[in-house]
Protein backbone atom coordinates (compact mmCIF):
# COMPACT_ATOMS: atom_id res chain seq x y z
CA UNK A 1 0.00 0.00 0.00
CA UNK A 2 1.39 3.65 -0.86
CA UNK A 3 2.36 6.06 1.84
CA UNK A 4 -0.76 7.91 1.21
CA UNK A 5 -2.79 5.26 1.10
CA UNK A 6 -1.88 4.62 4.66
CA UNK A 7 -1.96 7.87 5.82
CA UNK A 8 -6.00 8.67 4.52
CA UNK A 9 -6.88 5.03 6.24
CA UNK A 10 -5.16 6.50 9.48
CA UNK A 11 -7.22 9.25 9.19
CA UNK A 12 -10.59 7.18 8.59
CA UNK A 13 -9.63 4.91 11.81
CA UNK A 14 -9.11 8.65 13.63
CA UNK A 15 -12.46 9.91 12.68
CA UNK A 16 -14.17 6.42 13.64
CA UNK A 17 -12.15 6.77 17.05
CA UNK A 18 -14.03 10.16 17.50
CA UNK A 19 -17.60 9.03 16.33
CA UNK A 20 -17.24 11.68 13.51
CA UNK A 21 -18.91 10.63 10.32
CA UNK A 22 -18.71 11.52 7.28
CA UNK A 23 -21.91 14.08 7.74
CA UNK A 24 -20.65 15.16 10.61
CA UNK A 25 -16.80 16.14 8.71
CA UNK A 26 -18.51 17.29 5.80
CA UNK A 27 -20.88 20.11 8.14
CA UNK A 28 -17.44 21.16 9.79
CA UNK A 29 -15.45 21.86 6.70
CA UNK A 30 -18.23 23.19 4.43
CA UNK A 31 -18.71 20.14 1.91
CA UNK A 32 -21.49 17.85 0.93
CA UNK A 33 -21.25 14.41 2.51
CA UNK A 34 -20.60 13.21 -1.09
CA UNK A 35 -18.45 15.32 -1.70
CA UNK A 36 -16.64 14.02 1.71
CA UNK A 37 -16.83 10.90 0.73
CA UNK A 38 -15.55 11.01 -2.80
CA UNK A 39 -12.29 12.51 -1.06
CA UNK A 40 -11.73 9.28 1.50
CA UNK A 41 -12.77 7.15 -2.27
CA UNK A 42 -10.57 8.67 -4.75
CA UNK A 43 -8.10 9.57 -1.88
CA UNK A 44 -7.95 13.16 -3.77
CA UNK A 45 -6.80 15.14 -1.06
CA UNK A 46 -5.04 18.60 -1.67
CA UNK A 47 -2.66 19.26 1.62
CA UNK A 48 -5.59 22.44 2.36
CA UNK A 49 -8.52 19.98 3.11
CA UNK A 50 -6.01 17.35 4.90
CA UNK A 51 -5.34 20.30 7.18
CA UNK A 52 -9.14 21.10 7.81
CA UNK A 53 -9.76 17.99 8.27
CA UNK A 54 -6.91 17.25 11.14
CA UNK A 55 -8.15 20.66 12.55
CA UNK A 56 -11.72 18.70 13.41
CA UNK A 57 -9.44 16.19 14.77
CA UNK A 58 -7.85 18.00 16.74
CA UNK A 59 -4.18 16.25 15.16
CA UNK A 60 -1.34 17.53 13.55
CA UNK A 61 0.37 16.07 10.21
CA UNK A 62 3.15 14.53 12.37
CA UNK A 63 0.47 12.65 14.62
CA UNK A 64 -1.24 11.09 11.24
CA UNK A 65 2.00 10.04 9.89
CA UNK A 66 2.66 8.39 13.58
CA UNK A 67 -0.99 7.19 13.74
CA UNK A 68 -0.03 5.70 10.09
CA UNK A 69 3.09 3.97 11.22
CA UNK A 70 1.00 2.34 14.64
CA UNK A 71 -1.52 1.01 12.41
CA UNK A 72 -1.65 -3.12 13.32
CA UNK A 73 0.07 -5.24 10.06
CA UNK A 74 -2.76 -6.94 8.67
CA UNK A 75 -2.46 -10.61 7.00
CA UNK A 76 -2.17 -10.32 3.15
CA UNK A 77 -2.41 -13.75 2.64
CA UNK A 78 -3.52 -16.92 3.95
CA UNK A 79 -1.11 -19.92 4.29
CA UNK A 80 -1.95 -22.90 2.37
CA UNK A 81 -2.78 -25.05 5.34
CA UNK A 82 -5.38 -22.35 6.17
CA UNK A 83 -7.12 -22.23 2.80
CA UNK A 84 -6.93 -25.70 3.28
CA UNK A 85 -8.78 -25.94 6.58
CA UNK A 86 -11.38 -23.14 5.17
CA UNK A 87 -11.94 -24.75 2.02
CA UNK A 88 -12.43 -28.46 3.98
CA UNK A 89 -15.83 -27.43 5.54
CA UNK A 90 -18.30 -25.02 2.88
CA UNK A 91 -19.52 -24.14 6.74
CA UNK A 92 -16.49 -22.54 7.66
CA UNK A 93 -15.93 -20.87 4.16
CA UNK A 94 -19.60 -19.66 4.15
CA UNK A 95 -19.07 -17.88 7.93
CA UNK A 96 -15.48 -16.52 6.99
CA UNK A 97 -17.06 -14.88 3.39
CA UNK A 98 -19.89 -13.04 5.95
CA UNK A 99 -17.10 -12.19 8.48
CA UNK A 100 -15.21 -10.37 5.59
CA UNK A 101 -18.65 -8.72 4.41
CA UNK A 102 -19.22 -8.07 8.37
CA UNK A 103 -22.95 -10.32 8.35
CA UNK A 104 -23.92 -10.33 11.77
CA UNK A 105 -24.36 -13.59 13.18
CA UNK A 106 -27.88 -13.55 13.17
CA UNK A 107 -28.14 -12.78 9.21
CA UNK A 108 -25.93 -15.63 8.78
CA UNK A 109 -27.99 -18.21 10.79
CA UNK A 110 -31.23 -16.70 9.36
CA UNK A 111 -30.04 -16.56 5.85
CA UNK A 112 -28.06 -20.58 5.62
CA UNK A 113 -28.94 -23.84 7.30
CA UNK A 114 -26.50 -23.39 9.73
CA UNK A 115 -27.42 -22.68 13.42
CA UNK A 116 -25.97 -20.50 16.20
CA UNK A 117 -23.95 -23.24 17.99
CA UNK A 118 -22.39 -24.03 14.63
CA UNK A 119 -21.78 -20.08 13.25
CA UNK A 120 -19.83 -19.79 16.78
CA UNK A 121 -17.91 -23.02 16.50
CA UNK A 122 -16.88 -21.66 12.81
CA UNK A 123 -16.07 -18.19 14.38
CA UNK A 124 -13.84 -20.29 17.03
CA UNK A 125 -12.12 -22.47 14.46
CA UNK A 126 -11.52 -19.05 12.25
CA UNK A 127 -9.96 -17.84 15.92
CA UNK A 128 -7.55 -20.36 16.12
CA UNK A 129 -6.01 -20.09 12.69
CA UNK A 130 -5.64 -16.37 12.78
CA UNK A 131 -8.01 -15.48 10.32
CA UNK A 132 -9.46 -13.43 12.94
CA UNK A 133 -10.50 -12.41 16.62
CA UNK A 134 -13.53 -13.42 18.09
CA UNK A 135 -14.66 -10.74 20.95
CA UNK A 136 -17.41 -10.92 23.17
CA UNK A 137 -21.01 -11.41 22.05
CA UNK A 138 -19.70 -12.70 18.88
CA UNK A 139 -18.29 -9.98 17.57
CA UNK A 140 -15.13 -9.97 15.16
CA UNK A 141 -11.98 -8.51 14.11
CA UNK A 142 -10.11 -9.66 11.28
CA UNK A 143 -7.32 -10.26 10.85
CA UNK A 144 -6.83 -10.17 6.95
CA UNK A 145 -6.63 -7.15 5.09
CA UNK A 146 -9.45 -6.28 3.25
CA UNK A 147 -6.98 -6.49 -0.23
CA UNK A 148 -5.82 -10.08 0.59
CA UNK A 149 -5.36 -12.24 -1.88
CA UNK A 150 -5.98 -16.14 -2.42
CA UNK A 151 -2.33 -18.31 -3.49
CA UNK A 152 -2.02 -18.43 -6.63
CA UNK A 153 -3.48 -22.20 -7.73
CA UNK A 154 -3.73 -22.95 -4.17
CA UNK A 155 -7.11 -24.44 -2.68
CA UNK A 156 -9.36 -21.49 -2.83
CA UNK A 157 -8.59 -20.37 -6.30
CA UNK A 158 -8.54 -24.03 -7.77
CA UNK A 159 -12.01 -24.81 -5.23
CA UNK A 160 -13.41 -21.56 -7.36
CA UNK A 161 -12.43 -22.95 -10.75
CA UNK A 162 -14.39 -25.88 -10.00
CA UNK A 163 -17.24 -24.22 -8.32
CA UNK A 164 -17.79 -21.05 -9.43
CA UNK A 165 -16.00 -20.28 -13.03
CA UNK A 166 -19.03 -21.86 -14.95
CA UNK A 167 -21.74 -20.85 -12.24
CA UNK A 168 -20.34 -17.54 -12.23
CA UNK A 169 -20.16 -16.46 -16.24
CA UNK A 170 -22.83 -18.14 -17.05
CA UNK A 171 -25.05 -15.08 -17.20
CA UNK A 172 -25.89 -12.59 -19.93
CA UNK A 173 -24.43 -10.05 -17.77
CA UNK A 174 -27.46 -7.35 -18.77
CA UNK A 175 -29.31 -6.56 -15.21
CA UNK A 176 -28.75 -4.06 -13.16
CA UNK A 177 -25.73 -3.75 -11.11
CA UNK A 178 -23.98 -6.21 -13.61
CA UNK A 179 -21.05 -5.68 -16.00
CA UNK A 180 -19.04 -7.60 -18.56
CA UNK A 181 -16.28 -6.30 -20.93
CA UNK A 182 -13.83 -8.25 -22.82
CA UNK A 183 -11.32 -6.13 -23.92
CA UNK A 184 -8.30 -7.32 -26.08
CA UNK A 185 -5.17 -5.47 -26.88
CA UNK A 186 -1.68 -5.61 -27.81
CA UNK A 187 0.23 -4.02 -25.43
CA UNK A 188 4.31 -3.12 -24.71
CA UNK A 189 5.52 -4.38 -20.92
CA UNK A 190 5.98 -1.12 -19.68
CA UNK A 191 2.10 -0.61 -20.51
CA UNK A 192 1.04 -3.89 -19.15
CA UNK A 193 2.87 -3.71 -16.26
CA UNK A 194 0.90 -0.31 -15.91
CA UNK A 195 -2.09 -1.85 -16.54
CA UNK A 196 -1.55 -4.51 -13.72
CA UNK A 197 -0.71 -1.75 -11.24
CA UNK A 198 -3.77 -0.18 -12.56
CA UNK A 199 -5.97 -3.25 -12.39
CA UNK A 200 -5.19 -3.90 -8.24
CA UNK A 201 -5.75 -0.02 -7.28
CA UNK A 202 -9.49 -0.95 -8.77
CA UNK A 203 -9.37 -3.86 -6.66
CA UNK A 204 -8.21 -1.31 -4.13
CA UNK A 205 -10.83 1.22 -4.17
CA UNK A 206 -13.68 -1.69 -4.06
CA UNK A 207 -12.53 -3.15 -0.78
CA UNK A 208 -12.82 0.55 0.27
CA UNK A 209 -15.77 1.37 -0.50
CA UNK A 210 -16.99 -2.13 0.79
CA UNK A 211 -15.88 -1.01 4.14
CA UNK A 212 -17.10 2.80 3.77
CA UNK A 213 -20.68 0.73 2.90
CA UNK A 214 -19.71 -1.49 5.94
CA UNK A 215 -21.65 1.53 8.65
CA UNK A 216 -24.44 1.01 6.45
CA UNK A 217 -27.72 -1.35 7.67
CA UNK A 218 -27.35 -4.69 6.21
CA UNK A 219 -30.62 -4.13 4.89
CA UNK A 220 -29.09 -1.33 2.54
CA UNK A 221 -26.25 -3.53 1.40
CA UNK A 222 -26.36 -6.70 -1.40
CA UNK A 223 -23.75 -9.19 -1.96
CA UNK A 224 -21.37 -7.70 -5.52
CA UNK A 225 -18.72 -10.18 -6.41
CA UNK A 226 -15.60 -8.35 -8.65
CA UNK A 227 -13.58 -10.51 -10.74
CA UNK A 228 -10.43 -8.83 -12.40
CA UNK A 229 -8.33 -10.56 -14.76
CA UNK A 230 -5.65 -10.02 -17.43
CA UNK A 231 -3.03 -12.44 -19.29
CA UNK A 232 -1.71 -12.90 -22.58
CA UNK A 233 -4.30 -15.23 -23.80
CA UNK A 234 -5.23 -16.59 -27.11
CA UNK A 235 -8.79 -18.48 -28.05
CA UNK A 236 -7.92 -21.97 -28.70
CA UNK A 237 -9.72 -22.01 -32.12
CA UNK A 238 -7.23 -19.00 -33.09
CA UNK A 239 -4.16 -20.98 -32.32
CA UNK A 240 -5.66 -23.59 -34.35
CA UNK A 241 -4.85 -21.62 -37.10
CA UNK A 242 -1.30 -20.71 -36.44
CA UNK A 243 1.40 -21.46 -38.68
Amino acid sequence: MSSSALLIDALKRQLKQRGITYATLARQIDMSEASVKRLFAERSFSLARLEQVLGVLGMDFVELAHAAADAPQLIAQLTYAQEEELIGDIRLLIVAVAALNEVPLERIVATYRITEAEAVQCLLRLDRIGFLVLKPNNRVKLLVARTFGWIPDGPIQNWFRREAYGDYLDAHFDGQGELLRLVSVMLSPASSRALLERLRQVADEFARQHQDDARLPYEERHAVTFLLAARPWMPRAFKELLR
